[in-house]
């Protein structure tokens, strides 16, 4: 195993071993395939991009999680190459490393759940995925040093890991949560359930059934991953997965619901945040607090309109308070409102009410707050209580670089 742990955690969930290895897939040489496996089995939620254009993996995982009612044992991750639009061949591919990954972990074909991620429309290299599995096994283990690993191999554009963890105390036992996420382009998640790429994988030693755990993953991936957007653009392979290895001995009940509802939301959150944290290019995080609409679903169509708006997030890139460009998004969101009645905060600075710019709007100051990493864009439509938090960033010319080159 390379490496040492170099991130804080807490205790990390039982039932459940992490590695990775170099299968000589990404072109730079560094980890690229990850397993996750649970020896004695996990149950799973899983939500998958509402793309019509989806890889190979997606389609597989979909019908291994229907055809083992939500039963998960290994999981596997390969980074380099998104296995997507590659035809019979990908979807052969794939399902011939799932055959060779359950004979090598000891598990049944359909309880392989496979991922990909990187470039799309080149051949999947599975004879390199076939030939790496001996070793992949060989480096799994339980320690904070596996788990580093596992989150490491799964990164693309990724300048850095993303990893979680929350404890919850219940009748004196803890139940740990654990997630890793690779994502820095390509985001904007759009996950319906049974949604460079956004992966998430959330392991928990709690005692659940898959529909269980499905009631707990949605709301928790609403208001994280559904609410973030680097560039508007929807992957091909968004995953997030959510296996419960029962090892703690803690059943999921009414009880306990609540809390744990609250730690897996906390854990979704710290990864999404970092998610857009790594976005390519950014310089600047932006949270868009839209607040008195009449729904939230249309506090989330003005927050989306904003976010996707090259105008607006250029602007943010200069740290220029140009804050016509964001009535403008929001007027042409499809939203219906009356712009006399909306209020503009950038931070703590007034800079629009009753239609036009406010008289304490002070563009210095504006500016200064603009330029630090992070900041809020709070926008009051005053019609109603629906409120949506969606967080985003601006865009650069380092993320045109990368973009123009990626598969060059």
């Amino acid at each position: 195993m390379e490496g040492t742990s170099t991130w804080s955690t807490g205790a990390l969930p039982k039932g459940f071993q992490w590695g990775a290895v170099k299968a000589g897939i990404k072109v730079s040489g560094n980890l690229d395939l990850a397993a996750a496996v649970a020896p004695a089995g996990a149950q799973a939620a899983v939500m998958f991009t509402s793309n019509q254009m989806v890889a190979a993996p997606v389609t597989v995982g979909r019908k291994h999680i229907a055809s083992t009612n939500g039963r998960v044992k290994a999981v596997l991750v390969n980074a380099g190459n998104a296995n997507c639009a590659t035809g019979q061949a990908g979807i052969d591919a794939c399902n011939k490393t799932c055959v060779a990954a359950a004979e090598t972990f000891g598990c049944i074909f359909d309880e392989v759940f496979p991922s990909s991620t990187g470039i799309i429309g080149v051949p999947f290299p599975g004879d390199k995925v076939l030939a790496a599995l001996p070793a992949l096994q060989g480096e799994l283990g339980e320690t904070a040093a596996h788990a580093e690993i596992f989150a490491r191999a799964i990164m693309t554009t990724d300048t850095r890991m993303k990893v979680a963890t929350a404890t919850v105390l219940i009748d004196g036992i803890e139940v740990s949560i654990f997630g890793a996420a690779k994502g820095a382009g390509m985001i904007h998640p759009r996950l319906g359930p049974p949604h460079a790429t956004m992966l998430v994988y959330l392991f928990t030693d709690i005692a659940a059934e898959s529909a269980e755990l499905r009631e707990l993953l949605q709301p928790a991936a609403e208001s994280s991953f559904n609410s973030i957007s680097i560039d508007g653009d929807t992957s091909t392979n968004d995953t997030v997965l959510l296996l419960a290895s029962g090892a703690s001995g803690v059943k999921l009940s009414a009880a306990n619901r609540d809390g744990f509802a609250v730690a897996l939301g906390q854990v979704c959150g710290e990864l999404a945040h970092a998610i857009v944290d790594d976005g390519e290019g950014v310089t600047h995080v932006v949270t868009l607090n839209i607040s008195g609409c009449r729904s939230a679903a249309e506090a989330k169509q003005i927050a989306k309109s904003i976010a996707h708006s090259p105008l607006c997030k250029t602007a943010w890139s200069s740290a220029d308070p140009n804050w016509g460009r964001l009535m403008a998004a929001a007027g042409y969101s499809g939203v219906e409102f009356d712009p006399e009645r909306v209020i503009v905060h950038i931070g703590d600075v007034p800079v629009y009410e009753n239609g036009m710019r406010s008289p304490s709007f002070d563009e210095a100051q504006a500016h200064r707050t603009m330029q630090q990493r992070e900041y809020t864009i709070a926008m009051n439509f005053s019609q109603g209580d629906g409120s949506c938090r969606f967080l985003t960033c601006d865009m650069t010319e380092e993320y045109v670089r990368i973009n123009a080159d990626y598969s060059t």
